[in-house]
């Protein structure tokens, strides 16, 4: 089994060598059942099935799709979730928002047992929701129940799957609205959380990024437009002492904290591991 020729068509098609060498793995893994343990034995596989992989490859080094899109799935803090082109691939750097957004609720509600109920429960709103990632890992990991919203019906076929899997349908719900347009007026959220979109027109992207939802990827008003929109009507739904959390893109979090400072206090920024202001946190007045 010649993996370096399957590596190559990678690494001819642009990919870094490094990158190509994990996505290859993951291929085999996927298609083929083949884990780190046959890598190390060598372990025989079948034509049949290495063709798939070559095939596999080449579509991924023609078209520039990601890896995440062609296995259809992706890993996200300890949990592999479904995802497919209609919603965005989770990141690493969301790994930071969710964990915060952890530990703020454990600090409200350490996990009870047994769990909490009614109005004693963290409730959390995860807005533009996506593969569910978010919601489903804060419902997982916490005593917190989470509504999920988004304007995509095709992203919200995919929350479901995924919420599902996990065998959490009634911590993680989810609905169609447009940031808090089908949102009551009398639901309250201990915290409201959100990777909106967040990339302003101009910013050219990799091919693989091109190949996501631009609808959850751009945003107008240079990037800060749900931003803006959120925080300003965020307050309306909150507890007090209530939380709001949003992912930052690259050099926008002095504008956000701008946004935030009317109607919240106790603003935090922390950066991720390239020093880049990453998340933003602050409580209601």
């Amino acid at each position: 089994m010649n993996i370096q020729k399957i590596t190559k068509i990678l690494t001819d098609s642009g990919i870094e060598e490094n990158e190509a060498k994990i996505e290859v793995k993951m291929l085999f893994e996927h298609f083929c059942n083949y884990t780190q343990k046959d890598f190390i034995l060598e372990k025989p596989l079948e034509t049949e099935m290495y063709e798939l992989v070559e095939e596999k490859a080449r579509e991924r080094a023609i078209t520039r799709i990601p890896i995440q899109y062609i296995i259809g799935k992706a890993y996200f803090m300890g949990e592999y979730f479904k995802v497919t082109p209609d919603v965005l691939i989770p990141r690493d750097e969301t790994e930071i928002l969710v964990r915060k957004a952890i530990e703020i609720i454990n600090k409200m509600a350490p996990r009870p047992n047994p769990p909490l109920s009614g109005r004693e429960q963290c409730t959390v709103l995860d807005i533009g929701t996506g593969s569910g990632c978010i919601a489903c890992t804060i419902a997982k990991q916490t005593p917190a129940t989470v509504l999920g919203v988004d304007i995509s019906s095709d992203a919200l076929r995919i929350a479901l799957d995924n919420v599902t899997q996990l065998g959490i349908n009634n911590r993680a719900v989810f609905r169609k609205s447009d940031l808090f347009s089908k949102v009551r007026e009398e639901e309250k959220f201990n915290i409201i959380i959100s990777n909106p979109p967040y990339i302003p027109h101009h910013v050219e992207l990799s091919p693989e990024v091109m190949q996501e939802p631009a609808i959850a990827l751009r945003a107008d008003e240079n990037g800060l437009i749900y931003y803006r929109k959120i925080t300003e009507q965020a307050p309306d739904y909150l507890e007090p002492n209530g939380w709001l959390m949003f992912e930052l893109g690259i050099g926008e979090s002095e504008f956000v904290k701008q946004f935030m400072e009317k109607d919240f206090t106790n603003i935090k920024i922390e950066k991720d591991l390239a020093g880049i202001d990453r998340i933003i946190y602050a409580m209601k007045k």
